[in-house]
């Protein structure tokens, strides 16, 4: 998208100068607004015309069948979708009785800018209508940041030259009429419609709905105040039905005035809350938020994002493009798990209704390293919800045979949605991401409760889950068979290299946080000898590896695979999943997205510099990017490896996957786990960042396209700023004790107020690494 006209490459906005009907779905998901808890696509105030509808609540979501051709025992017999929930952004508009609707009269101008820093999107346009009246309308939106379930709306109409009566119709909208959700028309039935009326009300300037969804049994309560300004005589009106609450404002204008309606709506769910409670609900959400007004919600979220950009704000000189982006991406990341609160962090957020609003391991693996070097609350709480789901996870465990907790391939309240057994079951290694992501936080932010309470209880589960999984064999060696890593294309392997580094590591934790814990461990039933059995599968798991080659195997026997015939293959036959048979791809050395390159990144202490550089030559010629979730991992150790202009190109890729829309599908929702992978490029990659137990290790170096990097962390209490240009890294202690950690390998202690400098040393000279044809990284 930004590299169409009608948008800017700006630092701090993402602003669209014309209205494109072209790309009007995509930009629905670039301008969306969330908190974590409530989410609003960016659709234009009047409602139409639309790419997708949206307005989200985490959480919510109604259940569809499953059917399948044959059964098969331990398949999921119902999938969970995401709703479109009511609908409290709308503000039509007509002039002298003309509906302002863009696609008719003359759109003079029209611009709408996405602020960063202000947490606010706003739009302001020029129109003529068919009969010749012409207005300008100046709207500003935001989804607010401390108030959790509040949004509002900020809409301010004026004439331009003359006379004109205008009227506003201000609405809640339930049920609206959606595009089929997957094409699945078993599906669609089951959605169409999902929410059931149970109250309507509409008082002077108050609104609201309450509906409950039909299957699913969750109560959703939407409720709207108003504050109307305007030249006398300004009259109101209001009304509600089962799917509609309407406030009516008209107004004569003469050249000059203006007729302004700030809207503020507050939003809720439950699934136990009664009618008369919900209600009274949003009804004390909006008071809260009617207490500040429309400009106290402005200040506080300027507030709050001026001490978020303090912690977490990326610089990047010499790629405008990416220093965009990767702000754009911080700014999405937090929206979407700010205010989540021991929710889910779907892969698109709250931006649209892809993947039906599932989480996956991707919310682990890939999103909550970003919130947990910048809002580690919120990282906190997405684990929180993990515990939460542990009853579940427990009895897919039991389904499957195996002991402790199986956690979702994909899921929204925490029961397998995946139908499919090869890429979603098998795929064990989210329970892996989830325990990995326990530990970071605690060796991050020190929080000891957390591990005690939350941490302790994961990586247990997790920990007995592998060592049912697996089994040691006549020598002792443990081996974790059938599964499938991240490669999608290899699935139903045995000993993938990542799942069982992965797993080995969640062994050890689980073992470790038991000695530290005896007392909270013993409440969940593990003792010393259950503990002492992990040690053994861990210190006895098996990793592949090629001798004759110098590598390490993906899985066992991958690299005896015949390859893929990448020559055969034309550009337009990618994804590869699209044109050709898993059966086929399972059978070749193929890969769809960075797996043993990954476990370079997540277990990078069981890889040598040389062995580092070796796999990462023998992969990525067959590795094809056909997710979103490659890019920024294949960036991060072709930077470790020295290859820095490629490492580059797969940072530019990974940034511009929605600003440009590489995949063709961000008009579903924003790719946020690829969006938090600009960060890890850029933090992870180019300024080498690495935690070793409780140090943080630094390895810089910047392609030669950037000229300089600045980013923050917030580590064990401290604020550390970290500036790196071609010649030298200077880390300096913001805030904080004082700190050691390492510069390419070298030791350096840290003191408040007093920066630290070292030289860069130059990157080994290695051979740049060929691609699959038609599949180089994308590059500007």
């Amino acid at each position: 998208m930004i590299t169409h006209g009608a948008y800017a490459v700006e630092p701090w906005t993402v602003r669209e100068t014309e209205l494109s009907l072209d790309v009007l779905a995509q930009s629905e998901s670039v301008f969306a607004l969330s908190n974590g808890h409530v989410g609003w696509r960016g659709n234009l105030d009047e409602g139409e015309p639309h790419g997708l509808p949206g307005s989200y609540l985490n959480g919510v979501y109604e259940v569809h069948p499953l059917p399948y051709a044959e059964a098969g025992y331990g398949y999921p017999e119902s999938g969970q979708t995401i709703i479109n929930v009511t609908n409290g952004k709308v503000l039509r508009l007509l002039v002298d009785d003309e509906p302002f609707d863009l696609r008719y009269g003359r759109l003079v101008s029209h611009e709408r800018v996405l602020d960063l820093r202000r947490g606010v999107m706003e739009r302001t346009c020029e129109w003529c209508s068919p009969a010749g009246t012409r207005i300008r309308v100046r709207a500003t939106r935001m989804v607010s940041l401390t108030q959790r379930s509040i949004a509002a709306v900020a809409y301010e109409v004026e004439p331009v030259d003359c006379r004109a009566r205008v009227v506003v119709q201000s609405e809640l909208v339930a049920n609206e009429q959606l595009p089929e959700p997957n094409g699945d028309p078993r599906a669609a039935l089951a959605l169409e419609s999902p929410l059931e009326p149970e109250q309507d009300f509409a008082s002077g300037h108050r609104l609201r709905l309450v509906h409950r969804t039909r299957h699913s049994g969750l109560r959703v309560a939407v409720a709207a105040d108003h504050v109307v300004s305007g030249p006398e005589p300004t009259t109101t009106g209001s009304e509600s039905h089962p799917d509609l609450a309407r406030l009516t404002v008209a107004s004569v204008l003469e050249p000059g005035q203006k007729l302004r309606v700030e809207k503020l709506v507050a939003h809720g769910w439950s699934g136990v809350r009664s009618l008369p409670a919900m209600s009274d609900q949003v009804d004390a959400a909006l008071a809260a938020a009617a207490r500040v007004g429309w400009t106290g919600l402005a200040d506080e979220q300027r507030v709050y994002l001026d001490d978020f950009w303090a912690r977490a704000d990326v610089e990047v000189d010499g790629g405008e493009e990416i220093q965009q982006a990767v702000r754009f991406g911080l700014f999405h990341v937090l929206q979407a798990g700010a205010r989540a609160e021991e929710r889910a962090i779907p892969a698109k957020g709250l931006t649209g209704s892809g993947y039906d609003g599932h989480a996956f391991w991707d919310t682990e693996m890939f999103v909550l390293p970003v919130l947990t070097y910048t809002s580690p609350d919120a990282v906190a709480e997405a684990l929180r919800w993990r515990q939460n789901t542990l009853p579940a996870a427990r009895e897919r465990a039991a389904q499957l045979g195996l002991r402790g907790a199986a956690f979702p391939w994909r899921t929204i309240e925490g029961q397998e949605g995946s139908a499919y057994w090869p890429a979603g079951t098998a795929a064990f290694h989210v329970n892996a991401a989830i325990a990995h992501a326990a530990v970071r936080h605690v060796a991050t932010t020190g929080d000891e409760d957390f591990e005690r309470d939350t941490g302790l209880e994961l990586l247990v589960e997790t920990a007995r889950l592998w060592r049912s999984l697996g089994h040691h064999d006549h020598r002792g060696t443990f081996h974790l068979d059938g599964v499938t890593g991240p490669d999608e294309y290899s699935a139903l392997a045995d000993d993938n290299t990542y799942t069982n580094l992965m797993a080995r590591a969640n062994l050890l934790a689980a073992a470790d946080a038991v000695e530290r814990h005896p007392k909270e461990a013993e409440r969940l039933g593990a003792d010393d000898e259950e503990s002492a059995a992990w040690r053994d599968a861990a210190e006895a798991m098996n990793i592949p590896y090629n001798g004759e080659l110098g590598v390490h195997e993906q899985s066992a026997g991958f690299t005896r695979y015949q390859r893929w015939d990448f020559a055969g293959t034309r550009a337009d036959q990618y994804p590869l999943m699209l044109h050709f048979p898993y059966f086929d791809l399972y059978r070749k050395q193929v890969i769809k997205q960075a797996d043993l390159v990954l476990a370079m990144y997540t277990c990078g202490a069981e890889f040598d510099e040389e062995h580092i550089a070796r796999n990462f030559a023998y992969y990525e010629p067959l590795t094809v990017r056909d997710s979103s979730l490659s890019a920024c991992v294949q960036a991060t150790i072709a930077a470790q490896a020295g290859h820095l202009r490629l490492a580059y190109d797969y940072t530019t890729e990974a940034a511009l996957m929605d600003l440009e829309d590489l995949e063709h599908n961000t008009r579903d929702g924003l790719h946020i786990a690829s969006l938090a992978g600009t960060w890890m490029a850029l933090v992870a990659g180019f300024g080498g960042t690495r935690r070793v137990g409780e140090t943080l290790r630094f390895s810089p170096r910047l392609p030669e396209k950037l000229s300089r990097l600045a980013f923050i962390l917030q580590f064990r209490g401290r604020r550390l700023r970290v500036e790196i240009t071609q010649q030298s890294a200077t880390y300096s202690l913001v805030d904080g004790p004082s700190l050691r950690i390492r510069h390419h390998g070298a030791p350096v202690t840290l003191h408040p107020g007093a920066p630290e400098t070292r030289p860069v040393p130059p990157p080994a000279h290695r051979p740049a690494p060929e691609q699959p044809p038609h599949r180089k990284p994308h590059s500007h």
